[in-house]
């Protein structure tokens, strides 16, 4: 089968023949339609993420959309949602049945894919390590990336009463607006950064979903209320952030770390069906392009330049 196979730590992801995957006891065949690229992958295949480096050579991708070929208890040509943890970005996957989630009618493969990885970043990080509540101020940093607008719009469907976008993007910000932000903060404006959140969150900040770290979050930190909290899920704008201790004791502060694998199977699931059920209502969206699998190598240089949208992989014909 042709499958995505990264040789070599650090290097670049080629579209070529690997060995099919052979299914066990408890697992199904799947006919992948839908692989997107996540941030994570690159980390991950730069062997420089927590995890320690996968084998080379190795099939990469985290998760997949697609149909049930084999599977002793799930109906074929089923359409599912596979967390594989990798091996995603091929022809065909094996993956639990008992880790499948049917996707319903009404919401495409594409789409449903980009709402695992990237979409249960933001979902869970509100949610259930957030813990959001009715009328709150959220401020979503990073707002123009796929978990950034995932965020703007869960903030929003899970009760957030004013949502602020921050991104560098002026194309991305005036998508927040249009998916729901209150406020958007330009991250590369004139004058201090923590003045220009607080003031876009009219003085009160509850909520900070964090992909970025760096200097975003340390003037995040500053803007944010009494007993706010700030949930750090990635670290884009940089690996380091200098945070005044004073501004974490005085304000009781909660810095919380987040990480999907981390997160019950049972929540994770859960949340997952909660947003296929908001997409299939058109209440939740993700900006994405669909590229051929043979074409891995030059979406990989161009989700290292951040791209302006979620960037998904299609072993059969695109349309």
């Amino acid at each position: 089968m042709k499958a995505a196979v990264l040789e070599e730590i650090g290097g670049t992801p080629v579209c070529r023949d690997f060995d099919e995957p052979q299914r066990g006891p408890g697992q199904s065949l799947i006919e992948v339609t839908a692989a997107p690229l996540n941030p994570v992958d690159l980390w991950i295949a730069s062997g420089k993420h927590h995890a320690g480096a996968p084998p080379v050579p190795s099939v990469i991708g985290r998760e997949a959309a697609g149909r049930v070929l084999e599977s002793d208890t799930i109906e074929e040509g089923t359409r599912v949602y596979a967390p594989v943890g990798s091996a995603g970005m091929a022809e065909r996957l094996v993956a639990p049945d008992d880790e499948l989630l049917e996707l319903p009618d009404g919401v495409e493969d594409a789409l449903a894919a980009c709402l695992g990885v990237a979409g249960l970043a933001a979902w869970l990080a509100l949610d259930w390590r957030g813990n959001l509540q009715d009328g709150e101020t959220v401020l979503v940093l990073g707002a123009s990336g796929a978990v950034g607008a995932i965020a703007v719009q869960g903030a929003k469907l899970l009760g957030a009463g004013r949502v602020v976008a921050a991104a560098r993007s002026e194309a991305g910000l005036e998508r927040a607006q249009q998916l729901g932000a209150d406020a958007t903060v330009h991250l590369d404006g004139d004058g201090d950064l923590a003045e220009a959140l607080s003031e876009a969150c009219d003085g009160q900040l509850d909520l900070t979903i964090d992909p970025l770290w760096g200097e975003p979050a340390a003037a995040a930190i500053q803007a944010s209320s009494f007993g706010a909290r700030l949930v750090q899920i990635g670290q884009s704008a940089s690996p380091e952030s200098t945070i005044t201790s004073g501004a974490v004791r005085g304000k009781t502060l909660s810095i919380l770390g987040h990480s999907n694998p981390a997160v019950p199977a049972d929540v994770r699931q859960d949340a997952y069906r909660q947003m296929l059920r908001h997409a299939a209502a058109g209440e939740l969206t993700v900006d994405y392009e669909l590229l051929p699998l043979a074409q891995v190598a030059d979406a990989w240089e161009r989700q290292a330049a951040s791209p302006g949208r979620k960037l998904v992989l299609a072993p059969g014909d695109v349309p």
